[in-house]
């Protein structure tokens, strides 16, 4: 995977949806922070590992990993506002399991949220991409699972969305 085009993608869609909402300068930190936990929430609904409760199935793997790549744009976006947009994931497991993983992921977004040093953000970065492996997607999937959803995210601002 090639992160450092990922940045320069994000970095990209950033700024023109910065531009084309008025946001320019506005410190936009807490929402994305927000934002990304929805979409780990998203992503966890859609794969289910949770809900012991049902015998219903994880929903189908396309739409898990879009899930996914829903995350690392924030993550990524998240990076570039706290100037750490250099470092490179790690894909390892954490966990072995799902849900602690999930957890894990949390946990992380919390602990860079109250302090966004470097540290906070490499264990955030690992523990997500660590989880995309945890789901069964590899580094290039997800490199072109993000390019894919970045071209849909700039034809959605183009039509209002």
């Amino acid at each position: 995977m090639n992160i450092e085009k990922l940045f320069n993608m994000q970095r990209g869609l950033d700024r023109y949806i910065e531009e084309g909402h008025n946001l320019a300068g506005k410190d936009l930190f807490d929402q994305k922070t927000l934002a990304l936990l929805v979409e780990i929430g998203e992503l966890a609904n859609e794969t289910r590992c949770f809900k012991f409760w049902s015998t219903k199935g994880p929903s189908e793997r396309n739409v898990i990993l879009e899930e996914f790549v829903d995350g690392v744009h924030f993550i990524l976006s998240l990076g570039i506002m706290a100037g750490f947009d250099q470092n490179k994931p790690v894909f390892k497991v954490g966990a072995v399991d799902q849900t602690k993983q999930f957890i894990l992921v949390i946990e992380s977004v919390h602990a860079f949220h109250k302090e966004k040093t470097k540290s906070n953000y490499e264990q955030l970065m690992n523990r997500y991409f660590a989880l995309g492996d945890l789901l069964g997607f590899s580094p290039d999937e997800v490199e072109a699972a993000y390019v894919a959803k970045n071209e849909v995210n700039y034809e959605r601002q183009k039509s209002g969305y």
